[in-house]
């Protein structure tokens, strides 16, 4: 079973950032003005960021380190671990955690991590960090965490373009042996990996012309084998079933009252037809269950992480919180983290 109960590890800070550039629904070719306006009410995601060709995930996530280390007052040789969660790196090689590594001023006697898990990787990269910290043999880490993820697909796939937006964040790590543990609980369903996916570019199916020709699927769904693709169905169906499921038997294992004893349900923003069925299966209070996805669509893993920093800042910045999170995606993967907060370092979002 793949759990765990993190000891001794507090979250210190949370930042983030997003291209300035914002697109509407309506502003999408592939919509009529009919279709988007059903999108924006159905689907709920009515506007998301888009980064410049020349701006990386990694550039997003810099922004946001920067500006969560100012905010902490940090100095840079403190950092042990730096974690980067993104499925579009710089580069095939290195790993792009190495370079944040250099571009931040870190250390040299840093430990530095790739983690490409797409939309479960905030929680990956808290698992793995909180574990690093865990015994106090290192101190701080700094999880980056971010995906331009509109770039890996075809900008004429009416099924994925208007699901996704551009952003980052960063999350701050550091050992406290008075801190409350961090209960985690991951699941992979493989057998359904197809679901979501990028056919060709690795070393299973390596790049080719063959790789580059379109094709029309019909309903708006123009792509290549380059290019990423969703079943959405199959998605729909796994994001409503196993990670509710999961949720539910972590609450009565530990003996948690969703009524009384969370402060707030943080849901990875896939969009509203999931995040409302998840609410309404487990039977959640509606206040306690914050939304984002209206403003920024599916950030991938820096989902979580935004929703604290655009919708939670003041009472996250104020006060003991008690945190339920749920993300999922490729692989297939979810997971479910509890914890609790202490008053933490929350600076505005920033736009680059």
């Amino acid at each position: 079973m793949a759990k765990w109960t993190i000891n001794n590890v507090r979250m210190a800070g949370v930042s983030a950032a997003v291209p300035k550039n914002e697109v509407l629904t309506a502003d999408i070719p592939l919509f009529t003005p009919e279709e988007a306006a059903t999108f924006d009410a159905t689907v709920g995601i009515k506007r998301r960021r888009i980064a410049p060709d020349d701006v990386c995930a990694s550039d997003l996530c810099l922004a946001a380190g920067e500006r969560l280390l100012e905010a902490l007052g940090w100095e840079r040789d403190t950092i042990d671990v730096l974690i980067f969660e993104s499925v579009t790196g710089d580069y095939r090689t290195p790993p792009t955690s190495c370079i944040l590594q250099d571009r931040l001023g870190l250390g040299e006697d840093c430990f530095c991590l790739d983690v490409p898990m797409g939309c479960c990787g905030c929680l990956y990269a808290l698992n793995v960090g909180g574990n690093l910290l865990t015994t106090g043999n290192v101190k701080r880490a700094l999880l980056l965490i971010g995906d331009t993820a509109l770039r890996m697909g075809s900008m004429k796939d009416k099924s994925r373009v208007p699901l996704f937006g551009d952003g980052a964040a960063a999350i701050a790590l550091e050992y406290d042996p008075e801190a409350a543990p961090i209960i985690v609980d991951f699941h992979t369903y493989g057998k359904g990996y197809e679901a979501l996916m990028t056919p060709h570019g690795g070393f299973r199916r390596p790049a080719t012309e063959e790789s580059f020709v379109e094709e029309d699927f019909g309903n708006g769904i123009v792509r290549a084998p380059i290019h990423t693709l969703i079943n959405g169905m199959n998605v729909f169906s796994f994001a409503i079933s196993r990670p509710p499921k999961s949720m539910e038997k972590l609450l009565a294992e530990e003996g948690i009252d969703r009524n009384s004893d969370i402060d707030y349900f943080l849901i990875h923003q896939a969009n509203k037809l999931i995040v409302d069925r998840i609410v309404k299966k487990m039977k959640l209070p509606l206040e306690k269950v914050p939304y984002n996805l209206e403003d920024f669509g599916n950030l991938g893993g820096a989902s979580l992480p935004s929703l604290m920093v655009t919708r939670l800042r003041e009472p996250l910045t104020t006060a003991p919180q008690r945190l339920l999170m749920e993300s999922f995606g490729l692989g297939l993967t979810w997971g479910t983290i509890l914890m609790e907060t202490t008053p933490m370092v929350i600076p505005p979002l920033v736009e680059v």
